[in-house]
């Protein structure tokens, strides 16, 4: 199949590539230092020609609400528009679990209106709800930081690796649509802060860490299970501590 990816130079873009491309097909990488540009519209409508499905993996660069909803709706009417004119018979998009639950955050109405796009938009389709990437905790611990202690969200969380979420990417795109949601998730269930402090403590972090139901995630208050799947979800096989072991061992080759 001939199957460009959105977003394929990114963190999950690169190894959903990799994977694609050791299974013989033909593989377009969108990305602006390809030459093509899903905001401009650059470069869309060539890239499409007898393209059999479309992996949409960007995301916004910045996380402000105006800017967020501002990227996923321009760059979903533009991918789906150029879609259309080729004949796409699949779009696969990653989402984020719990997204039709948190449209108190600015991001999340960005990815709420793409995927309304994705539905309206006619073209067989699939969107994968993922849990937080475990690569992400030091992003959230950063965005929950006040001052020398962390307060995050009493939630619970179900993390995933991107090696897991690739694996799934592409087992959805190589697929039939669902013509719905897919929900997946890492292997293991616990509250955000008791994961946010074995991560801290694991890498020398000492502040305190504190839950707190009230605490924000992103501008949006969570319910204990709003970030965890509800009914059934395709779970990934690395643990946190086989991830960790990874992110530790690239981090000391980065600082040594």
């Amino acid at each position: 199949m001939k199957i460009v990816v959105i977003g394929g130079t990114g963190l999950i873009g690169s190894k959903v590539v990799k994977r694609l491309e050791a299974q013989h097909h033909e593989v377009i990488v969108a990305a602006p230092s390809t030459g093509i540009d899903i905001l401009t519209g650059a470069g869309l409508d060539e890239a499409m020609i007898g393209a059999d499905v479309v992996i949409d993996l960007a995301n916004s660069p910045s996380f402000e609400d105006a800017a967020v909803l501002a990227f996923f709706s321009t760059a979903g009417r533009n991918i789906l528009g150029a879609e259309a004119k080729a004949g796409v018979a699949h779009h696969v998009a990653l989402s984020v679990v719990g997204t039709d639950k948190l449209a108190e955050s600015g991001y999340f109405r960005g990815k709420i209106a793409q995927e309304a796009l994705i539905r309206e938009s006619g073209i067989p389709y699939t969107i994968i709800h993922s849990t937080q990437f475990f690569e992400f905790l030091p992003g959230i611990i950063k965005s929950c930081t006040e001052g020398e202690r962390v307060r995050l969200p009493a939630a619970l969380v179900q993390p995933i690796s991107s090696e897991d979420v690739a694996d799934a990417v592409v087992r959805a795109a190589t697929g039939r649509p669902s013509n719905g949601v897919v929900q997946i998730a890492g292997p293991d269930r616990a509250p955000l802060p008791g994961l946010a402090e074995r991560f801290m403590r694991a890498t020398g972090d000492t502040r305190d860490v504190f839950g707190d139901a009230d605490a924000p995630y992103f501008g949006a208050k969570l319910q204990v299970d709003t970030l965890v799947p509800a009914g059934e979800a395709w779970q990934g096989k690395v643990s946190f501590d086989q991830w960790f072991q990874g992110y530790w061992a690239s981090q000391a080759a980065r600082t040594g």
